[in-house]
């Protein structure tokens, strides 16, 4: 696991020109005006620039001038009455050079005195560390976050050389949407990722980097080299464009195309996802037409020079947000020799239970266009990946090992991800899972969702294991940890519904029930915790079970801060952030007009060293 007391030391010279006045933990400040203030690094060495962040204070424009030239423009809440949290300014490239923030601030000041008395100018400081200690009770304890700094959208994702590559939108200077990025961080096993350093793709002048994919040019068809990793993004300004980067050493480092953009169009559009089609020889790339409703399917033999072949989507499935973050991909039907194509198109807002979510379509693609697949009403159905409210943005590694089709999604939701109760980092990722398709009772094939086999390495002992017992009205309760895994059947036998409680002893509570006849499992966090924080939050969510005999099974993965459903199969998932004020520490189960049967009941403790 990704190590929270993790602090960075570094030295780099940093020559900074100074004007005479006094200079203040390796910083002179300018007050310039009531808005307008001068900071110049002065210490000679130190890797950063600590700047304090207060996180409900207004952005500030911070303009960072290298040698007299303008380097980068960045937006940072920087502290004025109280300092939440502070983050890192890299000055390691720019040793040797004189280094100059020029920042204005939005806030009304009546006098350059009052704008003395901000909290960020007796606290902004140069650093030869910057301490990553974990402070937040809700970090995640074996899901991926980032260290600081808020992150979205998964992206660039891919395989190579044993080392899963996981980058993801990030704001490495404060806990909300802004300076977008790819961070990145890299696992051997999918569980313990280590955080690299620095942003490997950094906004420039056609804009901040928004999402995208990542894959591996086997026959150095763009001319980059031989199974160079490229990278192509959304360079978002005030229009959104494609981007090519590529890197020679794996992925650690990449380097931005001379040539961008290499794809424009006269409307909003975004997220590429590209892959090589063995069949057709060139490169696929799907492209979310984002106000328009649909995804742009375009052909390349390099990478560079596009065709657009096709769009799928206008009037299909849910249409009421705007549609990102594409996929396409194949997969075997189970137990048979079909292959399907899976379209995944995420859109927000829109989702089944409000906001964000993942939606899929299966059907043909033939290299240029993707045909859906009708139900027995002669119609294109609408289908969900998860049914919870926290899933979004769901995209797949690149050249996966065994022909795997791994995904990893964001695990939260736009409609509160800003104001959920952390500041140090903002979201988390989704376990991994394999994709795979089922064929239901209904006769529909419906994509299943499990987690990745690498999941299994953190169990650790056996909490819990009960073989069979029968239950009623009257609740049989179990001590549980605070990070476990809970996996159980339920056979509902002559009760019409089974409910499965999570408490702790402040009274917060989840309830999971099962309704037999609806053969629906619901997901009730309105009492969960920590709920407040938006109007949205508390919420009721609802999977259906796709059981053919009325038994389920399941696997429940409990952190910090989320709760993962899934269906031992695969067949449904229900992933929900909690956030209570002290961790849930028994499961009740219950059942309601006769009696139910509960087997194999285990509760794992978690291992995430």
């Amino acid at each position: 696991m990704k190590k929270f007391i993790n602090t960075m030391i570094v030295t780099a010279a940093i020559v900074i020109g100074s004007t005479g006045a006094d200079a203040r933990n390796g910083v002179e400040i300018e007050h310039l005006g009531t808005n307008n203030t001068l900071v110049r690094v002065t210490a000679d060495g130190g890797k950063y620039l600590i700047l304090p962040v207060q996180e409900s204070n207004d952005e500030a424009t911070v303009n960072i001038i290298v040698d007299g030239k303008l380097d980068r423009t960045i937006s940072v809440c920087l502290a004025k009455s109280k300092v939440d949290y502070t983050v890192p300014l890299n000055l390691e490239k720019y040793a040797g050079k004189n280094v100059v923030l020029n920042i204005t601030t939005t806030q009304s000041r009546s006098s350059v005195r009052e704008a003395k008395d901000d909290a960020c100018w007796n606290n902004i400081l140069v650093s030869d560390t910057f301490d990553t200690s974990n402070r937040e009770k809700f970090r995640p304890a074996y899901h991926h976050t980032p260290l600081y700094g808020w992150m979205n959208d998964p992206n660039g994702m891919f395989y190579k050389d044993g080392v899963w590559h996981l980058a993801f939108q990030w704001n490495p200077y404060g806990s909300r949407w802004q300076n977008l990025s790819w961070g990145q961080s890299t696992s051997r096993d999918l569980i313990h990722w280590e955080t690299q350093p620095d942003a490997i793709i950094q906004p420039d002048g056609l804009g901040m980097i928004f999402s995208g994919s990542s894959a591996i040019d086997k026959t150095n068809s763009a001319g980059f080299g031989e199974d160079a990793v490229v990278a192509m993004y959304t360079s978002a300004a005030a229009s959104q464009i494609q981007s090519l980067a590529w890197s020679n050493d794996g992925g650690y480092t990449y380097n931005v195309y001379a040539g961008n953009p290499v794809l424009t169009l006269e409307s909003e559009a975004r997220d590429p996802n590209m892959f090589w089609n063995l069949d057709t020889k060139e490169w696929i790339l799907i492209l979310a037409h984002a106000l328009d409703h649909e995804m742009l399917i375009f052909t390349s033999p390099d990478m560079k020079k596009w065709t657009l072949q096709s769009s799928f989507g206008k009037g299909l499935g849910a249409q009421d947000g705007v549609w990102e973050c594409p996929d396409l991909f194949e997969l075997a039907v189970d137990g048979t020799d079909e292959k399907k194509w899976v379209l995944l198109c995420n859109l927000n807002p829109g989702g089944i239970f409000g906001g964000s979510a993942t939606q899929y379509f299966i059907g043909d693609f033939d290299g240029k266009t993707f045909t859906p697949d009708l139900d027995r009403n002669g119609r294109v159905p609408t289908k969900w990946l998860d049914y919870g409210k926290d899933h979004y943005a769901t995209v797949s590694f690149s050249d996966a090992p065994d022909s795997r089709r791994t995904v990893i999604g964001w695990m939260s939701n736009w409609q509160y991800a800003p104001e959920v109760p952390t500041m140090q980092y903002r979201s988390a990722n989704t376990l991994p899972r394999e994709m795979g398709i089922f064929r239901d009772s209904d006769g529909q094939l419906y994509v299943s969702s499990k987690p990745s086999p690498e999941i299994d390495a953190i169990r650790d002992r056996i909490f819990k294991s009960v073989s069979n017992v029968n239950v009623g009205k009257n609740e049989r309760k179990y001590a549980i940890p605070e990070i476990c895994e809970i996996l159980m059947t339920i056979d509902p036998a002559k009760s019409d519904s089974v409910n499965i409680s999570l408490s702790n002893d402040a009274g917060e509570h989840v309830d999971m029930t099962y309704n037999v006849e609806a053969g629906r499992l619901s997901f009730d966090r309105r009492e969960s915790g920590i709920v407040d924080f938006s109007q949205d939050f508390p919420a009721v969510t609802a999977t259906p079970t796709h059981s053919a005999d009325g038994k389920i099974n399941l696997r429940i993965f409990i952190d910090r801060s989320s709760i993962e459903v899934f269906e031992a199969d695969g067949r449904f998932v229900m992933t929900n952030l909690v956030f209570p004020n002290t961790p849930y520490s028994s499961l009740s189960l219950s059942a309601y007009g006769g009696k139910a049967k509960i087997s194999n009941l285990k509760i794992y403790t978690i291992n995430v060293q």
